[in-house]
């Protein structure tokens, strides 16, 4: 008799698993706003068949020998585990519900590596939780659609992407060295215990003229590189280039969509002479130029060196060592920052006539050292949900604050423009 199918690691759940640390876990937090309340029974059987028509999420991390050359990936065909929680409504329940997020991974061991909370109050809020070694936002966000379209019985597909700006012939973007070091995050006023901050905030989404030659995500890109320059500018940092990882995702939005880290990695330069005193029309114009020219070119999820490294020349172990070895050792050389733009949120994610559909949907990255700060967006409602998540090694909540009103003042400048 065969036991479960198993699949071996994909490059990034492997590099991931090398590099996992207790202090600061690999989650991605998603936290959706229901205006009406949900049933529990409902809910938990709604979400627990979800799991059920999207089988790649119903997995674990297989045992093995030390000596084994690759991870694997157990499929099962049930939870190992209670998915949905309800902990206890009261004036702290979000707020603990985000410090879970933030603290508490699901295990790798028990499938699904995810959990679901259920937190009422006002409405509702759901605090979906991923191990991010396993899964991604916009695929747990996949399987919340199904569960919502199952709970409320009604149509939950997603909408028609935007239209975006017509491609006209560019010649290539000026683009910045890579070879210098990029400018890191300038330390705030750090925390004493480990592990990430966080803070939420909405704002209005960025005008963006008609036929404009870049995109809102250009905007929120250039709105973070100014938000980033100035924040190191009043903390008397060296003036160096910035690079910000963007996460490109060409996955399909319908039920077929693949299930787990499905984005791969690209990284956006900006000189420090185009952040002193910009000229917004012409960085935007660049910025647009640079996006569309590393989503295009085709690319390893996180390079041809991580592929490499994740070949089973050498037991898991041995590989982990060198990863982490080297990962230590390219330290100065990683992005800036990174910012993670959902975009419109495709489905409605609306439960039904009780409950209701989604007004508010935030998301965060983790932010580990040495990048320290992750910039993650989404819009719902026709607002922008941002949320700022950083490691307490390096900032404090006030310097989130402080961060948050220079992402709202270089975003509203943006569209000034």
């Amino acid at each position: 008799m065969s036991g479960p199918l198993r699949i071996p690691f994909p490059v990034v759940d492997e590099v991931s698993r090398h590099c996992l640390q207790d202090a600061e876990p690999e989650t991605v937090h998603i936290e959706v706003h229901l205006p009406g309340r949900l049933e529990p029974a409902r809910i938990r059987k709604a979400f627990t068949e979800a799991l059920r028509r999207h089988p790649r999420i119903l997995m674990r991390e297989a045992p093995g020998p030390w000596y084994r050359r690759r991870y694997e990936w157990e499929l099962t065909d049930e939870p190992d585990v209670e998915v949905v929680g309800f902990p206890p409504p009261g004036g702290n329940a979000l707020a603990d519900a985000r410090a879970r997020a933030l603290a508490q991974a699901p295990p790798l061991t028990a499938s699904p590596p995810v959990r679901l909370e259920v937190v009422g109050g006002e409405g509702t809020v759901l605090f979906l939780t991923m191990n991010h070694t396993a899964l991604d936002g916009p695929a747990c966000l996949r399987v919340l659609a199904t569960a919502a379209e199952l709970y409320g019985g009604r149509d939950n597909s997603p909408a028609a992407p935007p239209v975006r700006p017509p491609e006209t012939p560019q010649g290539p973007p000026d683009t910045p060295s890579n070879w210098s070091p990029p400018a890191r995050v300038a330390p705030g006023t750090p925390e004493s215990s480990p592990g990430n901050g966080l803070l939420v905030t909405e704002l209005p989404l960025p005008h963006r003229p008609q036929g404009s030659p870049y995109t809102v995500n250009d905007q929120l890109m250039v709105a973070t590189a100014l938000t980033v320059a100035h924040w190191n500018r009043e903390h008397g940092a060296p003036r160096r280039p910035l690079r910000i990882t963007m996460p490109v995702d060409d996955r399909p939005r319908d039920a077929t969509m693949p299930i787990g880290n499905g984005t791969r990695l690209v990284e956006v330069p900006f000189g420090p002479e185009e952040l002193d005193a910009p000229d917004l029309p012409e960085l935007l114009r660049r910025t647009a130029l640079r996006t569309r020219a590393l989503k295009s070119l085709p690319r390893p999820q996180l390079g041809h060196g991580a592929a490499l490294l994740t070949a089973p020349w050498a037991p898991v172990v041995c590989r982990a060592a060198l990863t982490r070895a080297l990962r230590r050792a390219a330290a100065p050389w990683t992005s800036t920052t990174l910012l993670s733009n959902i975009g419109r949120i495709p489905y409605p994610l609306d439960f039904g006539e009780e409950a209701g559909r989604a007004h508010a949907v935030w998301f965060s990255a983790p932010a580990r050292m040495p990048r320290g700060l992750t910039v993650t967006t989404a819009s719902t409602a026709g607002r922008l949900h941002l949320a700022l998540r950083w490691s307490r090694t390096l900032l404090g909540p006030g310097d989130g604050d402080r961060l948050r009103d220079l992402f709202a003042h270089h975003l509203h400048t943006t569209e000034a423009t």
